[in-house]
C-alpha cells in the first residue's frame, strides 16, 4: 500500500497543505489542537484500501499550511470555506466530512453551513452543540470560572511562551496527559497563576500507540511554525458566535456519528454532556454515538482499529 502524498493548493485565500490517499468517494479529515495531517495516518490508510480518497489537510494555522496573522481569520465560517474550496480543488463536489477536537468543531459547521457540499458528517471527542447567544468564554464568565485553559489561551504570546519553550516536552505532556493511559493528566481548569503545562507530568515512556516517526515529525513542524495559528482558533470563538447568530440552535439533518473515548477529560466538560444529551434534536440523523472504553483523547490514534471499524460503518450505511 502507498504512503500518502502531500499536496498544496490555494483555498479561501490561503494555501492549504494536504496529504492524499486512495481513490474514490471523497473523505475529509479535519485535526485538532496541538496536531497535525499525521494524526489520521492510520484512518488515511484504513479508508484508501477500503475505496475512499481520504484527504487529510494540515488546517489553517498549521503545519504547511498559511498560518493569516489576524486571529479573526479562524472562525468557523473561515474554516468552513477552506473545507468549501479544498472539495472543489480536489474536482469535487460533495464529501464526507470527519473531525477531532478542534477539527470536530470545523467539521459540525461545515455540514451545518453547507448541507449540500457535506452529506455526512462524523465528531470525534467534540460533540456538536448549536451556535448559541453566549460563546463558551462568554459562559465562563457568566458562571464566574477565570482559570478554564481556553481562557489561558486569549492572551496572545502568553501560551505560545510555554509551549514553544520545549515542544518535545510540551508534546510528550499533552499526548500522554490526555491520553487513556494519563487521563485526568491535563485539567480543563488551570491551578491559579500557573500555565497550560503545570499539572501535566513529562512521562519517562511514551504509550505504545505514539508512532516514533510521526511524534518527530510533529516536534519539527511545531518547533519551526511555532503555536500562534493554531492557538488563533481559540482566539477566535467571541467573532465565530459573532459571525453564527442566523445559524442559533439549528440542527445538523444529514447522517451524523459520535465518537469519544471514555476516559477523554472533554467529556467532563457541562458543555459537553449537554451537547450530548441533545443528540437528539440537534443531530436528528444521527447513527451512532459510540464511547470506546479505555480511550482518551487522542482516540484516532489510541483506538485507530476501534475508530476505523466504526467509521467504515457509517459509511457504508450511506
Amino acid at each position: 500500500m502507498s504512503e500518502p502524498h502531500l499536496e498544496t493548493f490555494a483555498v479561501n485565500g490561503i494555501r492549504m497543505r494536504v496529504a492524499i490517499q486512495g481513490e474514490g468517494p471523497l473523505v475529509l479529515l479535519c485535526h485538532g489542537f496541538p496536531e497535525s495531517w499525521v494524526s489520521w495516518r492510520r484512518q488515511l490508510s484504513a479508508l484508501a484500501v477500503a475505496g475512499y480518497r481520504a484527504v487529510a489537510p494540515d488546517m489553517r494555522g498549521y503545519g504547511g499550511t498559511d498560518a493569516p496573522a489576524d486571529s479573526d481569520h479562524y472562525t468557523m465560517l473561515h474554516s468552513t470555506g477552506d473545507m468549501v474550496e479544498l472539495v472543489h480543488a480536489l474536482g469535487e463536489s460533495q464529501a464526507v466530512i470527519v473531525g477531532h477536537d478542534f477539527g470536530a468543531l470545523a467539521a459540525w459547521h461545515a455540514a451545518l453551513l453547507r448541507p449540500e457540499v457535506f452529506r455526512a458528517v462524523a465528531g470525534l471527542s467534540v460533540p456538536y452543540s448549536p451556535p448559541h447567544e453566549l460563546d463558551l468564554i462568554s459562559e465562563l464568565e457568566r458562571r464566574g470560572v477565570q482559570n478554564f485553559y481556553i481562557q489561558y489561551f486569549q492572551q496572545p504570546g502568553v501560551a505560545e511562551a510555554e509551549l514553544e519553550a520545549d515542544v518535545e516536552s510540551t508534546m510528550r505532556r499533552v499526548n500522554y496527559g490526555l491520553s487513556g493511559e494519563g487521563a485526568g493528566g491535563v485539567a480543563g481548569r488551570l491551578t491559579a497563576g500557573q500555565g497550560f503545562l503545570h499539572d501535566t507530568p513529562d512521562p519517562e515512556t511514551m504509550p505504545e500507540w505514539v508512532d516514533a516517526y510521526d511524534f518527530a515529525y510533529v516536534v519539527a513542524e511545531f518547533e519551526r511554525t511555532g503555536f500562534r495559528g493554531p492557538l488563533s482558533w481559540y482566539r477566535a470563538i467571541r467573532k465565530s458566535s459573532e459571525l453564527l447568530a442566523a445559524w442559533r440552535g439549528a440542527a445538523i439533518r444529514q447522517p451524523s456519528l459520535f465518537i469519544a473515548g471514555e476516559k477523554d477529560d472533554v467529556l467532563k466538560f457541562s458543555s459537553s454532556r449537554s451537547g450530548m444529551d441533545r443528540f437528539a434534536e440537534t443531530l436528528p440523523g444521527l447513527r451512532g454515538c459510540h464511547i470506546i472504553e479505555g480511550g482518551g483523547h487522542w482516540i484516532q490514534r489510541e483506538k485507530a482499529a476501534a475508530v476505523n471499524a466504526l467509521i467504515l460503518d457509517f459509511l457504508g450505511s450511506l
